[in-house]
């Protein structure tokens, strides 16, 4: 194939690090390694390095919403020169968001005749609550918005066979393709256990070490995870949560009124680099939510060779398959489960976790990714 010029199109991008971030800077990078000459074109945000390479900033204002959120609202604006420089030259638009951002890649794909690409990465829906309105109506409005943004694109990428099909059951029409979000598998495969790191985790040696990995948020079902843990009634049980967001506060507060606080250590913002070696030292991935499209933490979990009790929720079912445990998302259920682990999982469950997850890799997402490019090559629609 070709070099191809290609823009990624995001509504968040570092320094912020999330699902979203995490999968366009892995695509970016897998596809400059095979050559290609990519941009990410992303809102400015306090803390981003003006140097960065091949990024676009555009200009941004905080978002009237409850403070926290590390999102921006995007000014759309883009000057001639850059236009005529980048966009005119472009051979793929792949947007991130149905949002402003979004928006701007569709405005330039149909003006000039680029190929659209859409990744779906975030049920809209499930994100109600942040929004000052009645609960119905404003999740109508989100499965409305997503309907018709997936619809003005040449092909959507869904990460789960459960979300493609959601897609459908919301109205879109548009080409779907189910191409997992990569990870880089050898990376997370690369941890190892440490007891210095596992104490600085909140556990002794005969102790049982879940991990959460993710935003605080209130999507993410974390309560279910400190309920289950009181529930469990069993003191070697610790729980570690890796992550920053708007709940953090009242997280605290409810592992306090639950008297697990003591179990309980909440570790803020991990480097990524630090994760491999913090999923290697921990017993058992926990993941309570049941509102991901894919969830790029199990996937990373999995690659670590790490035991998943995870959600019983389609996607999730998708993501790990018979390489974990799927239960309800019940406070009883997790802590049963959380009971009868007894150490470390076993090297032939290790080796299975792995082997699941190499479907992940950010090669294989990245060659699927360049197939899809080069099936919707110009000409493509214009409206």
């Amino acid at each position: 194939m070709s070099p191809l010029r290609v823009a990624l199109f995001t509504e968040i991008y570092h320094p912020v690090m999330n699902g979203v971030v995490a999968s366009v800077e892995a695509l970016a990078a897998g596809l400059e390694r095979r050559g290609h000459q990519v941009f990410c074109v992303a809102p400015k945000m306090a803390g981003a390095d003006g140097g960065e390479r091949r990024v676009l900033r555009i200009p941004s204002l905080p978002l009237p919403v409850p403070a926290g959120t590390p999102y921006r609202l995007t000014l759309p604006v883009m000057s001639r020169r850059t236009v005529k420089a980048l966009i005119e030259r472009l051979d793929v638009i792949h947007v991130h968001s149905p949002f402003v951002t979004g928006w701007m890649g569709v405005r330039y794909a149909r003006r000039y005749g680029i190929p659209l690409i859409y990744t779906y990465h975030t049920q809209l829906e499930a994100y109600a609550h942040y929004v000052p309105f009645e609960p119905n109506a404003t999740r109508f409005a989100a499965s409305r918005l997503t309907r018709t943004f997936a619809n003005l694109a040449d092909a959507v990428i869904a990460p789960t066979p459960t979300m493609a099909d959601r897609l459908r059951q919301l109205g879109v029409t548009a080409r779907i393709e189910t191409v997992p979000t990569g990870i880089d598998v050898e990376l997370f495969g690369s941890g190892r256990p440490h007891p210095d790191l596992r104490e600085r985790l909140g556990a002794g040696a005969g102790d049982t070490l879940l991990l959460y990995v993710g935003r605080l948020a209130r999507e993410k079902n974390i309560e279910l995870l400190l309920t289950a843990l009181a529930a469990a009634d069993e003191p070697r049980l610790r729980l570690a949560i890796a992550g920053e967001g708007p709940l953090l506060k009242a997280l605290r507060s409810l592992a306090r009124e639950l008297g697990v606080d003591g179990q309980t250590r909440f570790l803020g913002a991990v480097p990524r680099g630090d994760l491999p070696n913090i999923y290697a030292t921990a017993d058992a991935f926990a993941m309570p939510s049941t509102t991901e499209t894919q969830g790029l933490v199990l996937a990373e979990a999995l690659a670590s060779g790490l035991r998943v009790i995870a959600a019983d929720a389609p996607q999730n079912r998708d993501v790990i398959g018979s390489a974990g445990e799927l239960i309800a998302p019940e406070p009883a259920a997790f802590a049963a489960a959380f009971r009868a682990i007894d150490g470390p999982a076993s090297p032939a469950a290790s080796a299975a976790a792995r082997q699941a997850a190499e479907c992940f890799s950010i090669e294989r997402h990245v060659e699927r990714v360049l197939a899809l490019y080069q099936s919707v090559g110009r000409p493509a629609r214009t409206a």
